[in-house]
């Protein structure tokens, strides 16, 4: 009986922990009176939930990885790379939908060949991961010529257009587009048959295996679809910066892995929700921005997310035990 109040109390912190989270920092940033009148603002609002956008789309994709046990530490490189394909495409003169398909497709393919060397070849996520880190951002170097790719004016820019900057409303497509994705990654990670498949593979590999599940070919899909996630987030980076950059998004890794794991996924696989890994995103964008207002300088802000980071796996540490 004990043990069943304690499973209960876990799971309500996995459901509203992240989400407390989140009003506790935007309550340490409220307290400070002179930071209050420019925090609480429809308008500041608006910049944390646009800034929220690439994070939370990569999330969703790393939300599926982490679940199903596995990590991906090329995300900032395949934002980079899905960024300077998508302004090339645009710069020769593709089509609007066109620049749109080859972007996301092309975070769907370097997402696919992870998954077939994890699955394939049975190598390990972090080391496959690694180097395509390091194959992304030189391939995205040798696209751009080593320097930012600068397009005529496009379509592709509204994405991320921020009008009525001094208003909530309206918010960038681009922050209506991550909403709509994050509600159908969550039925699909919690009504689907596949969802199901990513925590037990993520739990026990070896039970799913046994249970029947083609677990490599789970794997192999999970992997490209977060590329297609990534790439995704590739597209509204260039559509907020309105260029292809090959030097953008390094460290963005670790924001994305971050918000996964402050919103309750283990890194151990077999937990996480897309409501969590959303709250954050949010968290992270809320420090950064409260960090600003309150005019840290940018070592703070790492370390203050550091610590952040440090405290979300003690706690993932600490519900492990007490659900064992």
């Amino acid at each position: 009986m004990v043990r069943g109040g304690k499973a209960g109390l876990v799971r309500v912190w996995n459901v509203f922990g992240p989400l407390l989270g989140l009003l506790f920092v935007v309550a340490v940033f409220s307290a400070n009176p002179d930071v209050r009148p420019y925090f609480l603002t429809g308008a500041n609002f608006k910049i944390i939930l646009t800034q929220t956008v690439i994070v939370a789309l990569c999330a969703l994709g790393m939300t599926m990885i982490i679940v199903s046990g596995g990590i991906d530490l090329s995300v900032g490189s395949a934002v980079a790379l899905t960024s300077v394909v998508g302004a090339t495409a645009v710069l020769k003169g593709a089509s609007p939908a066109l620049a749109v398909v080859l972007t996301v497709a092309t975070g769907g393919l370097l997402g696919l060949l992870n998954g077939a060397a994890i699955a394939g070849l049975n190598m390990l996520p972090f080391i496959v991961t690694l180097g395509m880190m390091g194959v992304a951002r030189g391939s995205a170097k040798w696209l751009g010529g080593n320097q930012t790719v600068n397009y005529p004016d496009s379509p592709v820019n509204r994405l991320m257009a921020l009008e009525a900057p001094d208003k909530l409303l309206p918010l960038p497509i681009g922050v209506w587009l991550a909403v709509a994705l994050a509600v159908l990654m969550a039925v699909v990670m919690g009504q689907t048959v596949f969802g199901r498949h990513l925590f037990a593979i993520g739990a026990n590999e070896t039970a799913a295996r046994l249970s029947g599940i083609r677990v490599r070919r789970c794997k192999l899909a999970v992997y490209a679809l977060a590329g297609l996630f990534f790439g995704v987030g590739g597209l509204m980076q260039l559509s907020r910066l309105t260029q292809g950059d090959p030097t953008v998004a390094i460290g963005l890794e670790l924001d994305v892995i971050a918000a996964v794991v402050i919103g309750g996924a283990s890194l151990s696989g077999g937990s996480g929700s897309v409501a969590g890994s959303m709250i954050g995103a949010l968290i992270m964008a809320v420090l950064r921005n409260g960090s600003n207002q309150s005019g840290w300088p940018t070592y703070m802000q790492e370390i203050i997310i550091g610590i952040v980071i440090i405290l979300a796996v003690a706690v993932d540490r600490l519900r492990q035990r007490r659900t064992a």
